[in-house]
């Protein structure tokens, strides 16, 4: 009886580990078949349009006569939004993620790290629809000459959106700093904002940085909030109160229906399809990179 009570245990164990392991499986292939389909697809384009005239062309054009297939334009958006989301997310990221950390009591924390938390909830579209009827006419007072749909307006928001992921990543860093670190501060005589700036951020540098990445790449890939608040107008220009395109609206832009299948137009949603995954790998390559080489080990 007890052999096989243990032989049935035996069988139940190994399904459970084959379960999990095809779990395991779908998330690799599914993966996989995604950067087939964009190798496939973004090679096909590339065999009409040369790859070097699709880096360094400074027009983006796909949809007009004559055509221009320059990426540049919507990479600059692209990065335009990251840069200014990081802006704002950062430094009001890692703020309050040191409040948290160390100057919070445990109620206001478990109070607090929730709700911050809730942002990253939001829908997307809501983001947008936040920037064009709150954000944008705030910004239109400050600065006229400002475009309804502007580069501005969905930094901003994109920055709020991203908010979470630096603020959680960065405080789960600091909370992992030992506390013994901090009571030797505290008992040479350094005050709680020294040892929250000297002793707490470089030994958990490692996890802010991965979040600060992270929470950049985020921002890269998004979709909705750029594509309503930031406009549809591909250009290369710094000026944050124009009207930009990123490689994520125009994607959506000609996913809409109206391009026809298998013409070069449609292609071109696999090819900026491409530089933005590799953009976003290099970046969580990236991540992982500092946080092998930054980690701090404590025994």
């Amino acid at each position: 009886m007890k052999l096989d009570r243990l032989r049935i245990q035996g069988i139940r164990e190994l399904a459970i580990e084959k379960a999990l392991f095809l779990c395991a499986l779908v998330s690799i292939l599914t993966t996989l078949g995604i950067v087939l389909v964009l190798i496939f697809e973004a090679f096909s384009f590339f065999e009409e349009v040369p790859i070097l005239e699709f880096l360094t062309g400074t027009t983006w054009a796909p949809t007009y006569r004559p055509q221009h297939f320059g990426v540049l334009p919507l990479i600059n958006g692209t990065l335009m939004i990251a840069v200014g989301a990081a802006v704002i997310a950062i430094p009001l990221g890692i703020a309050s993620a040191t409040y948290l950390s160390e100057y919070a009591s445990p109620r206001v924390r478990q109070t607090v790290k929730p709700v911050l938390e809730i942002l990253a909830g939001v829908p997307t579209v809501v983001y947008g629809y936040f920037a064009i009827s709150f954000i944008t006419p705030l910004l239109r007072e400050v600065v006229p000459e400002a475009n309804i749909f502007n580069a501005a307006s969905a930094s901003i928001v994109v920055g709020i959106m991203i908010l979470p992921m630096v603020s959680s990543l960065s405080e789960d860093a600091m909370r992992a700093v030992p506390r013994a670190l901090r009571e030797g501060a505290y008992a040479l005589g350094a005050t709680r904002f020294e040892v929250s700036t000297k002793i707490v951020t470089p030994a958990a540098l490692s996890g802010i940085l991965a979040s600060f990445i992270l929470a950049i790449s985020r921002a890269v890939g998004e979709t909705m909030a750029v594509t309503l608040a930031a406009g549809a107008t591909p250009k290369i220009t710094l000026n944050f109160f124009e009207s930009i395109q990123t490689m994520t609206a125009y994607i959506v832009q000609v996913s809409m229906g109206d391009t026809p299948f298998g013409s070069i137009e449609y292609k071109t949603i696999f090819a900026v399809g491409m530089v933005l995954f590799v953009m976003t790998l290099f970046m969580n390559i990236a991540s992982m990179w500092i946080r092998e080489r930054y980690r701090e080990v404590y025994s």
